[in-house]
């Protein structure tokens, strides 16, 4: 299939949740809270990135989702509001030929673009399976310590001209995000003791090839 993208459809959604939602508690570690959903970026999608992070509740939902324009292809970003260690990816996906092939997962890699997703090597990647039901594919942690983003790159449905995704999510733990100490370097006064002539030396520096 042909794989030129309009990248005029970057959405952004303006919605931004701190707190955890009373919708979200039937999921055990869920990061649901700590995505910043304002800034979810969705690539060569029909809708906007946000509409999947949904709520453990809600993750049946099969109203709302966003599916692949162009072709097949999906670039989906997800920041969080801290750092977290992840456990784990849930997807909901499909029906049928629509299923992704495959999930391709990039931490910290905040300008990926389709070019550099097909030839980048992957933190990891997972085979996905088709089924009406939530798929959990548990990462290896060791890849996943320090996470501040997450970047979803599906190259290719199982079939179909277009992919679609109902629900993503994740499980791990969250960490306020640490700030770099600031240094602040005074400049000493200068001491005349410190500037010595140097005498015969006034009018003649070298230069290269002099």
């Amino acid at each position: 299939m042909s794989h030129s993208h309009d990248h005029s459809h970057e959405h952004h959604d303006h919605e931004h949740d701190h707190e955890h939602s009373p919708e979200d508690t039937g999921l055990q570690g869920s990061l649901f809270s700590y995505i910043d959903r304002s800034n979810v970026v969705a690539f060569n999608s029909t809708g906007e990135g946000s509409q999947i992070i949904k709520p453990w509740n809600n993750r049946m939902d099969e109203n709302v989702y966003i599916e692949s324009d162009a072709d097949d292809q999906l670039i989906i970003r997800i920041p969080f509001t801290g750092t977290v260690k992840l456990r784990s990816l849930l997807l909901k996906t499909g029906p049928g030929d629509q299923t992704p092939a495959k999930v391709a997962l990039f931490s910290n890699v905040d300008d990926l673009d389709f070019s550099d997703a097909a030839e980048r090597e992957p933190s990891q990647e997972f085979t996905v399976a088709q089924g009406r039901e939530i798929g959990e594919y548990a990462v290896k942690s060791a890849k996943f310590p320090n996470v501040s983003s997450i970047t979803l790159f599906f190259p290719e449905s199982q079939g179909a001209e277009t992919t679609r995704i109902y629900y993503i999510g994740f499980t791990g733990q969250w960490s306020e995000r640490k700030q770099d100490p600031v240094i602040t370097v005074y400049e000493a006064q200068a001491n005349p003791a410190d500037h010595l002539k140097i005498v015969g030396t006034e009018g003649n520096f070298s230069r290269p090839g002099t």
